[in-house]
This record gives structure tokens, sequence and C-alpha cells, in this order.
């Protein structure tokens, strides 16, 4: 039985993994970070082409295996326009909602390797000045980032290396409660590439050789919508998104629970692999939700998309406010950890 030291780690990986910007299309040093700690548990890591990261968890059946994939890029942003005040106008990167980024700190990354910082704020964002701040509709043409630099004009930003095209990245405010709740943005999907290190590092120490083969797969393009659409194993006959479950109106499940989905935007879930999930959750005890998400793509949905003849399925740890501040809890990443090993039978 996969002990709390594991969820102990998956939680300290991930935490490590947050503070690491990585919007995508700006993943090189998570990729990498990513690469070292599994080698660092013993098993072979290599970036791909395309950037991710493809890991061989070892295993016997080579003819029957399964890919594990989740995702370390995440939202954010990239300059669009440098205004004639200096400011700056973005354009999203995946699904950043310009509602809950307002009033956010970011980073902007020139290409000269500079950091320089700011927030977004709606357009007039004073209050005492800005008769129809409340009913003003926030679009990323609405709102701005301010940089903490002393500019007046375009020249003055573009003196600082600031140009289209820069990455801007969102300030994640990661935090731990005292009563196990796990709060930050992108816990989709870092704390899912933390539980795979969790799960990968209880493999190695367990001395178990599990049935199948297994790969793991950190994509860096999912936000996107191409994350999981290339770089799979030959063998493979099964794939599983670790990604979020979603929580909220009309679902059951809570950010205590690993969540499985049975059908998201993309259609459903093989029949056959969430059924199998279902078991392998009810025979180790952990505490899960079947779950339709309304509005939801996941990387394996990629890789079926790419052409790859395989089973597909999703599960992840509840989390709450997702694209938002996002919250999750300790138990959903250990109720993740214990359906992982159960499926591959360790």
């Amino acid at each position: 039985m996969i002990g709390q030291n594991y969820v102990e780690y998956a939680w300290e990986m991930t935490e490590t993994l947050l503070s690491i910007d990585s919007p995508s299309g700006y993943t090189a040093r998570a990729a990498q970070w990513v690469k070292e700690r599994f080698e660092a548990l013993g098993f072979s890591a290599a970036i791909t082409a395309k950037g991710g990261v493809l890991i061989d968890l070892g295993g016997e059946n080579a003819e029957d295996a399964l890919l594990l994939e989740a995702h370390t890029d995440t939202l954010g942003a990239m300059v669009a326009e440098v205004k004639g005040s200096g400011r700056l106008r973005l354009t999203p990167l995946g699904g950043m909602n310009a509602n809950n980024a307002e009033a956010e700190n970011v980073w902007v990354y020139t290409r000269s390797s500079k950091v320089i910082d700011g927030t977004l704020q709606l357009c007039n964002a004073s209050v005492h000045v800005n008769g129809d701040y409340s009913g003003a509709k926030r679009s990323f043409d609405s709102v701005e980032v301010v940089l903490d630099e002393d500019v007046k004009s375009a020249a003055d930003t573009r003196a600082l290396g600031i140009e289209v095209g820069d990455i801007v990245c969102f300030e994640p405010r990661t935090r731990r409660t005292p009563s196990g709740y796990l709060k930050s943005r992108f816990l989709d999907d870092k704390l899912s590439v933390g539980i795979l290190l969790g799960f990968a590092k209880y493999l190695s120490e367990s001395g178990s050789t599990p049935a199948r083969k297994i790969y793991v797969h950190v994509t860096v393009y999912e936000e996107v919508g191409h994350g999981g659409s290339a770089s799979v194993p030959a063998g493979v006959t099964e794939a599983i998104s670790v990604d979020m479950g979603c929580v909220g109106d009309g679902l059951q499940c809570t950010e205590k629970q690993v969540s499985i989905c049975a059908k998201d935007s993309g259609g459903p879930y093989s029949y056959e692999v969430v059924g199998k999930l279902i078991a392998a959750a009810k025979a180790s005890g952990a505490d899960y939700a079947v779950d339709i998400y309304p509005y939801y793509g996941s990387d394996v949905e990629a890789t079926l998309r790419s052409g790859v003849d395989i089973r597909h399925g999703l599960i992840g740890a509840g989390v709450y406010a997702s694209h938002g501040y996002e919250r999750s809890h300790m138990e959903g990443v250990m109720n993740t950890l214990k359906l992982l090993c159960a499926y591959v039978g360790i």
C-alpha cells in the first residue's frame, strides 16, 4: 500500500514545478526539470523534438504497453501590442480568462533574458476615477499590463527590451493550508506531474515490476490542444491522461477524491478503460467519482486524433475553480496514487 510519504513527495515536486514559469510555448526550463527529476529516480527520460519529456518506467509486456500523459504547460499570455502609453495589450495563451486574471502580478520575459515586473489591470483601473469600473466588460482588449518601471511611452517600454511576442507569466500564488488544501494557479496540470513523480518514486522504491510496460509523456502544448499528438512509443495499446478532475455544479467529484471521466467535450472515453479504472479504484479503496465534464479536452484525445490506434481514459485529482485560482487537497493526491498503483497492479 502506498504511504503518505509519497503524497508528501508528490506535493513537494508540484510546489517546485509551480515555481517554474511554463506557459504553452515557453516550457524548456520546466521540461528539463521534469526530465532530471525522473532520471534522479533511476528512469530513462528524454526531451522530445516537440519539447515534451518521454519517460520509460519499465515493465514486462512491451506489446501491451500503457502510456500515462500529463502536461507541464500552463495558461499564460503574450505581448500583442506595446501601447503608446508604454503599457501592454496581451493575447492569451490557452484558456486564460481576463475576468480572473485581472489584478494579478505578472512577469514579462524578454528575448534578451530580462524579466520585468508588472500587474494586469483594467484599463483606467481606479474606482475613484472610472465611473463604469463595475460595468466594464473584462477582455484582453480592456485590460493591460502596467509595468513596474517608469515608462510613459512605447519607446520607453521598448528601451527595456520588451517587444511583441514576449511571454507574460502570471504569479501562481501557491500555498498549502493546515487542513491539507492545495491552492495555486496551474494545479492544472502541474499537480498531476507531481503525482506521476510520486508514482515513479513508489515504483522505484517498492522494487515492483509491472506486468506491462509503462511510459510517461509529460507534454508541453496541452493547453492549446496538441500536446499528446506525438511521441507514442511502439507497443502502446492504452493511454490515460492524468489531468485535473473537474469539481463544480452538477458533478460528483470533490477536491478530496480522484475523478474518473466517462465523457467530455471530445466524446466518451473507452468504455473498457473506464470500467477497469472503476474496478481498480474499488479494489484499492480509493475514494473516487465518475463524472462527465461539459467543457474539457485532454492530451489523450489529441493522441487519438493523431491517428494512433489505442484505448483511452482520463483521471485526476479533483480541482475546483479550473483555469482560475485552483484548489485541490492532499487526499485527492493520495486517491489518485492509489488508483494508479492498482491499475498497473503494484
